[in-house]
């Protein structure tokens, strides 16, 4: 690894205007933004239902009581119970952990992999940056529903079976992100002091490449987070997602959609309230980081 006086810090280009508050700062920003402020707040009280709740408030999940089906609000059942004698409750909580953990998880992942592809790309350019990127294009082509119900059937789903298959149809957009921005870098004086003093590619993908674009990266991971939530959701709702006894959103609303004519409106309203509550907060938070992250937008 080369590094000699004219490796500059990352970011750090001679006549550059700062832009504003350092990320260190972004925070504080973040929590004053009003989509900002409501966006965090929303998230933590959902997480803190999901994983905290079920220390409070105890539930069966996984034995069938057919002697409290379909039972309103009430006394003992705060959001009734559902065909099989569920407690709505106790199943938001189980449902949302599994929807939280397959987001964040899918995030990770995706921007991770599709920042690093994109970082390479946009370096190298030329051949191997073409041949890179034809190989996102063609992963973008690929019809992801239909790939998403084809690996439900063949493989058994679980919730890391479904962050891998959802990670591997999701890091594209990341790194072709990664790659408009790096095209841009690669051609600002701290990125050419570091190839003309040798340093290898790899030593600036990491320290001046990835800094560099890394509020690109989280504002698309958040947004990355919320659009898992409602795929998963989505193939829960066509049947296609965790199998019983664990517990997801769509599934609670496919089952709860066919009880809905019947007058059972607690099956169905909460869970599909959460599940866009959930989604909301994430991109409000999403729209916040992109205000308080994004240069131009504090300058505008």
């Amino acid at each position: 690894m080369a590094s000699g006086p004219l490796v500059l810090e990352a970011g750090v280009e001679p006549g550059a205007d700062p832009g504003g508050p350092p990320r260190r700062r972004a925070l504080p920003q973040l929590v004053r933004h009003p989509l900002g402020a409501v966006g965090l707040g929303l998230l933590a009280a959902v997480v803190c239902f999901c994983f905290l709740g079920p220390v409070l408030y105890h539930s069966n999940q996984l034995r069938v009581d057919l002697f409290a089906t379909n039972l309103p609000p009430g006394t003992g059942h705060p959001l009734g119970t559902d065909e099989n004698g569920f407690d709505i409750l106790g199943r938001l909580m189980a449902g949302g952990r599994s929807a939280l953990e397959v987001g964040f998880g899918v995030a990770a992942a995706a921007t991770a992999f599709g920042a690093a592809w994109g970082a390479v790309s946009g370096l190298l350019g030329g051949v191997a940056d073409a041949v890179m990127m034809r190989v996102v294009d063609a992963l973008i082509a690929v019809p992801a529903v239909f790939l998403l119900v084809f690996l439900a059937t063949a493989f058994r789903p679980t919730t890391g079976v479904l962050i891998v298959a959802l990670s591997a149809l999701s890091w594209a957009g990341p790194a072709r992100l990664v790659r408009a921005e790096t095209l841009s870098l690669r051609s600002r004086q701290f990125v050419e002091a570091a190839v003309t003093s040798g340093a290898r590619k790899g030593w600036i993908v990491r320290r001046h490449l990835l800094p560099n674009t890394l509020d690109t990266i989280l504002v698309n991971a958040t947004f990355q987070v919320a659009d898992a939530i409602v795929v998963v959701a989505a193939l829960s709702f066509l049947g296609f997602g965790l199998p019983p006894p664990a517990v997801s959103w769509g599934g609670m609303l496919s089952q709860g959609s066919s009880y809905l004519l019947d007058g059972y409106w607690w099956e169905v309203y909460p869970v599909l309230g959460l599940l866009v509550l959930t989604v909301l907060a994430v991109n409000f938070v999403g729209e916040a980081l992109r205000d308080t992250l994004d240069v131009r937008q504090r300058r505008a």
